[in-house]
């Protein structure tokens, strides 16, 4: 089995749901990530109350990122109606079957798995969703979690390149430069495929071979199959408005949240005939939202107040490989010095419309690299939650270097495919 280091340090309540119940069960409490996700709207508020922001600018802001939220708060939706139809434990269960035992077969199925997930359904959803999942897999199976923890952690940021779904910087990006769905994936797909790459080896690495795991063999669970026919239609008509909503994204181009709303509508509907229990107020991701908007009120603020002039002098204006790559590193230290959504925003702000490489290339830099640092992004913070509440405890200092490795190699590699293919 894996070795058993010192357990991470995380607050809050469980992801899955952001307002958890007491130990007496009487009455509903937040967490400390959502007292510091209103806090940070608060302050954004506060802002432009005060004119450090003016309301110019920040009614701009909200503008650009209201399909954003329609798009985030639709997807979760769907993604955590789905979990409860058991779409992703069927999925997991069969991957599991599929791979007979063998070690070598279920860390590709399992990669593949997760990278389809982040890549068609955005990475938080791999992050809330996919890793409970994947955990519940590791004692029916006798499976070690640490690895299929890692999995998840690390593909539901590397593999966050290709789509504009696939992270909600890449919206903005893909916004920013006038790019549609399949113009953004022709354009990223071998960054992608690279970041992909690159991440497996260093999982297979420093996580899946032998000598890491423990063990020759797992024992493949049984299958999960629907109890009656209420689950086995709850069942198809979810699964079937995730593939609508997969289906509708090269055919509605920047419109990626009707995609969204519309699957989502499906699914709720579907629920609300069948199981209309299901459907709570909770199921609405609030505190992304509110996080979301936070920042998008606080960034351009700092960036008033000096966070632009420091971004521009660390990123340069250098429109070829050099300047690629100093936007990527950028990306990368800001990403998990603070947080990547934050750290795109404020690189967005000084990169010139017309150098869509180096725009690309901050990208990558803030999307493959926040696996450094706990907070570095959310998945990565909501993954490492999941590990604590399912008692699986993550090395730091493994956690750090080898993250740290990853990022750097990653980036490098990512970016390298963007300027040989562009």
């Amino acid at each position: 089995m894996a070795d058993v280091p010192e357990q991470v340090d995380s607050t809050g309540g469980s992801p899955s749901d952001p307002v958890t119940t007491s130990r007496s069960g009487s009455r509903p409490r937040l967490g400390v990530l959502d007292w510091v996700q209103v806090a940070l709207l608060s302050v954004g508020v506060l802002c432009v109350v005060s004119g450090l922001l003016p309301r110019e600018e920040a009614a701009a802001n909200l503008h650009r990122i209201g399909p954003l939220l329609l798009f985030l708060g639709s997807v979760i939706v769907l993604a955590e109606l789905a979990r409860q139809a058991q779409v992703f434990d069927v999925i997991a269960h069969r991957l599991a079957i599929l791979g007979r035992g063998h070690y070598p077969a279920l860390f590709v199925l399992c990669a593949a798995f997760a990278s389809a997930t982040t890549v068609l359904l955005n990475l938080d959803t791999t992050a809330v969703l996919i890793t409970p999942v994947m955990l519940a897999l590791a004692r029916p199976a006798r499976i070690p979690p640490l690895p299929l923890a890692m999995t998840t952690l690390w593909l539901a940021n590397t593999a966050s390149l290709l789509l504009p779904v696939s992270n909600l910087t890449n919206l903005l990006a893909a916004d920013r430069i006038a790019l549609t769905a399949t113009e953004f994936a022709a354009t990223m797909w071998a960054p992608h495929l690279a970041s992909i790459v690159t991440t497996m080896l260093c999982l297979w690495l420093w996580y899946w071979r032998p000598a890491r795991r423990g063990s020759d063999r797992y024992i493949p669970p049984n299958p999960i199959r629907p109890a009656n026919a209420r689950e086995r239609a709850l069942m198809t008509i979810t699964a079937g408005a995730c593939v609508l909503f997969v289906v509708a994204i090269p055919l509605l181009g920047d419109r990626i949240a009707v995609a969204a709303f519309g699957a989502a509508a499906v699914a709720v509907a579907a629920f609300a005939i069948l199981d209309p229990t299901a459907l709570r107020l909770s199921l609405i991701p609030w505190q992304l939202l509110v996080f979301v908007t936070g920042l998008f009120l606080v960034v351009p603020t700092l960036g008033r107040w000096g966070l632009d002039e420091l971004t521009h002098v660390l990123i340069g204006t250098d429109a070829g490989a050099c300047g690629a790559y100093r936007a990527a590193a950028t990306g990368a230290a800001l990403a998990n010095l603070a947080n990547n959504l934050p750290a795109y925003a404020a690189g967005e702000a000084v990169v010139a419309v017309h150098n869509g490489n180096q725009l690309l290339a901050l990208l990558i830099g803030t999307n493959v690299s926040p696996i450094v640092t706990p907070w570095a992004s959310l998945a990565t913070l909501l993954v490492l939650q999941y590990c604590r509440t399912h008692d699986v405890r993550v090395p730091m200092t493994r956690f750090v270097l080898t993250g740290l490795v990853l990022a750097a190699v990653a980036t490098t590699s990512a970016v390298a495919a963007l300027l040989v293919t562009s």
